[in-house]
C-alpha cells in the first residue's frame, strides 16, 4: 500500500487540472502508487491573495472530481489572510470535500497569525502539511525551517504537523523536530541521498516519517527509492509508504463519512 503525501498538478503536461492529473494517474499506476495527496494549483505564487489561493484550490477540486476514490485533496491557505484562510478552510474542508491544509512559503510558521488556523483545522481533524526549507543561501522572507515549526508545534501540542521536505537540509530538519512529538516529517522533494530514511527512523521512529514524492517537480521513483533502498525492516517501510498517512486521515474520513 502506498499513499503519496504530496503531489502537485504544476510541473506536467496538461492544458486542464483534469488532464493533468489523469496523466499523474498513469505514471502513479506505473509505479504501484495506490492513493495521492494533491495541494496548490497553477501558476503558483509565493504570497498568493485571497483570490488567487481561491483559484488554486479550484483547480485541485476540479481534478479530483473524477479521481475521489483515489485522490485527496488539502486547502492552499495564505496566514497574512486570516478570516480569508479561515473561510477558505471552511469551504473546502469544513463543508467541501478536501481533507488537510497546505501551508507554504508567504507567511514563516512560527507567525501568531497561524495559530487561528491550526486550531481551526484541528477542530475539523484535518491534517496540517507545512513546507519548511534551510537553505544554505538564506531561506524566502517568509520561508519556514524546521525550527519554525517547532514554535508552532510547541503552542499546539495535540495537533500532529507535518515537516514538509524534513528542512531539505535533512540530517539539520530530522535534529531540529526530534523532541517535538506531534511532528512527522515528509520525506519528499529533496534529493534520493542513502541515509535520509535510515536515520530518520533511528532518531524518530518509523511512525513519524511519511513517503511523498513532490511530483511534478520530482518523480515517483526517485522519490519511492528513498524508501525501497533504506537499510530499514520491511514493516518500517509498510508504515512510511502509507499505513501512517492513512493512520493520520482516517480521524477526518471517518467524520466525513468515508472509509479509508
Amino acid at each position: 500500500m502506498i499513499w503519496d503525501l504530496h503531489c502537485h498538478l504544476s510541473g506536467v503536461a496538461g492544458d486542464t487540472p483534469h488532464e493533468r492529473i489523469a496523466a499523474l494517474m498513469r505514471y502513479a499506476d506505473r509505479m504501484g502508487v495506490e492513493r495521492l495527496v494533491f495541494f496548490m494549483g497553477y501558476p503558483w505564487s509565493h504570497d498568493p491573495s485571497p483570490e488567487d489561493f481561491r483559484r488554486q484550490n479550484d483547480q485541485v477540486l476540479e481534478a479530483l472530481q473524477h479521481w475521489g476514490d483515489r485522490a485527496f485533496g488539502f486547502a492552499y491557505l495564505n496566514p497574512k489572510y486570516v478570516d480569508e484562510s479561515l473561510a477558505e478552510l471552511e469551504r473546502c474542508v469544513g463543508d467541501g470535500p478536501m481533507f488537510g491544509v497546505k501551508l507554504w512559503v508567504a507567511v514563516r510558521c512560527n507567525d501568531e497569525r497561524l495559530d487561528p488556523i491550526i486550531r481551526r483545522a484541528a477542530e475539523l481533524k484535518a491534517v496540517v502539511f507545512q513546507h519548511t526549507w534551510r537553505k544554505a543561501g538564506g531561506n524566502l522572507p517568509g520561508e519556514s525551517s524546521p525550527e519554525d515549526l517547532v514554535e508552532l508545534a510547541a503552542r499546539h501540542p495535540e495537533t500532529t504537523l507535518i515537516c514538509g521536505h524534513t528542512g531539505g537540509d535533512w540530517e539539520w530538519g530530522i535534529r531540529a523536530v526530534r523532541a517535538s512529538a506531534n511532528i512527522v516529517i515528509g520525506t519528499g522533494g529533496s534529493d534520493p541521498t542513502a541515509g535520509m530514511i535510515e536515520m530518520a527512523v533511528r532518531e524518530l521512529g518509523a511512525e513519524r516519517v511519511l513517503y511523498g514524492s513532490d511530483i511534478g517537480g520530482r518523480s515517483f521513483a526517485s522519490q519511492l527509492g528513498k524508501v525501497y533502498g533504506a537499510e530499514i525492516p520491511v514493516d518500517a517501510k509498510r508504515k512510511i509508504l502509507g499505513e501512517n498517512l492513512k493512520r493520520l486521515l482516517t480521524p477526518i474520513l471517518a467524520a466525513k463519512g468515508i472509509a479509508p
